[in-house]
């Protein structure tokens, strides 16, 4: 008769083998969490459950399995003796999870829990990796108390709502002696599983969307700066002109994922910005100014900011103003409204002005650097070069120390020189 299932194991012994490792299992767990802790790099940063796994479930599964190891050593092994799970916020997230793990760790399995379940059964996704315990975790201070050889990690990596149902269902179906074997509590289950996966992926298409809204923001915003700079250097200069001021490209390029939603037109009107479609950008944010019933008071402010840029790229600079101190009207705590507007007034030489906006933006938001900056500017045109030299060392604190900043500091730093 096949000797692994005969053995019984002497549970007091096997109890006794057990509360000696687990302080030493314990360290080298604390161990590999921090080490992920340290590796792993997401947008969202993940959460972790680590465990040791309790001697009661312990010794139950040992029963259950009988591992290789039984009757081998003092300690059986058992894959998921110390186990971490690492719980991400979104989908996308699970599979840039999995490379980083696979990237730093000595692989031993991969399994991708309920992948083949269909639709009908309850049951939820959850991806295991089984690690090799690092070298550098192996050895610990007490020499006596050795890891039980074969001693391998599981490491769990889930969603938020995977993690949730996952603990639900561990109560309801395998610590309970009642399985839900009747056709309408089966249905139920199903229907809460299909409805949580269905949740796991309208939360990363709002995700999706959220990534390529921001990217077009980031590029709108960018081309805005690189504009106000232009005309800035050449304000320095002396030399700005109507010809000189920048006129965007027409790309005459369009999103294919626009539907009709107030989101989707403010991404459409970003992009046709973007894209040099000036005239459709501000169509559409018109649309959205004039819409019945109107958007709340926040939304407002965002649109009137956004079509005074474009606007402002279309060097209509007076209503380009209307529009940022109409935003601000509808939200006094939007600084970026508030910095727009002084840049307005700084290129149209009103720099009084100019310095208080800039000065009411710094209040709400003292960390931006780039505002300093241009105060700094307006403050050197009002011939005030202490204070130009004050806001240009408090930008460069905050980390902003381009072209523009050298040549305001060299243009100062003479201008002290001369004084004295």
């Amino acid at each position: 008769m096949d000797n692994k299932t005969t053995f019984i194991p002497d549970k007091e012994k096997l109890e006794e083998a057990y509360e000696k490792n687990k302080p030493v299992l314990s360290a080298v767990l604390f161990g590999i969490e921090n080490q992920l802790k340290n590796i792993l790099k997401l947008a969202s940063k993940p959460t972790y459950k680590s465990r040791v796994k309790s001697f009661s479930s312990y010794y139950k599964k040992i029963l259950r399995v009988k591992p290789e190891s039984m009757g081998k050593q003092d300690l059986p092994v058992l894959t998921d003796l110390i186990g971490i799970r690492v719980i991400c916020a979104f989908l996308e997230d699970l599979a840039e999870v999995e490379k980083q793990i696979v990237a730093n760790f000595d692989i031993v399995e991969i399994e991708r829990k309920g992948a083949s379940r269909t639709f009908s059964e309850f049951g939820y996704e959850s991806v295991h990796i089984l690690i090799k315990i690092p070298e550098k975790l192996k050895n610990g201070k007490d020499e006596r108390v050795q890891l039980p050889p074969g001693l391998v990690c599981e490491i769990q990596i889930r969603t938020i709502l995977q993690d949730a149902w996952a603990e639900v269902e561990h109560e309801l179906v395998y610590k309970s002696e009642f399985s839900p074997f009747d056709l309408p509590l089966r249905r139920k289950l199903a229907s809460m599983n299909a409805s949580l996966s269905l949740s796991d992926i309208i939360f990363q298409e709002i995700r999706d969307y959220q990534n390529k809204l921001n990217k077009e923001m980031d590029l709108r915003r960018s081309i805005f700066y690189e504009q106000a700079d232009t005309l800035s250097r050449e304000q320095m200069s002396d030399s700005i002109t109507e010809e000189s001021m920048p006129v965007f490209e027409n790309r005459n390029s369009s999103l294919p994922y626009v539907h009709g939603t107030i989101d989707d037109l403010i991404l459409e009107a970003i992009h046709a910005h973007n894209t040099g479609e000036l005239e459709k950008a501000i169509g559409i944010y018109t649309q959205i100014i004039t819409a019945q019933p109107q958007p709340n008071n926040i939304v407002l402010s965002v649109i009137l900011k956004h079509r005074g840029m474009a606007r402002f790229s279309q060097n209509k600079y007076k209503e380009s103003l209307a529009d940022f101190l109409a935003s601000v009207e509808k939200d006094p705590k939007n600084f970026r409204s508030l910095y727009y507007i002084g840049i307005v007034y700084s290129i149209q030489g009103d720099d009084e002005k100019a310095i208080d906006y800039f000065t009411q933006s710094l209040a709400l938001n003292e960390y931006q650097s780039h505002v300093y900056y241009r105060r700094a500017l307006a403050q050197y045109h009002r011939c005030n070069f202490d204070l130009a030299s004050e806001d240009l060392t408090r930008a460069h604190n905050l980390g902003l120390d381009n072209d523009d900043c050298k040549k305001l500091r060299e243009i100062l730093s003479a201008k002290s020189e001369f004084s004295v």
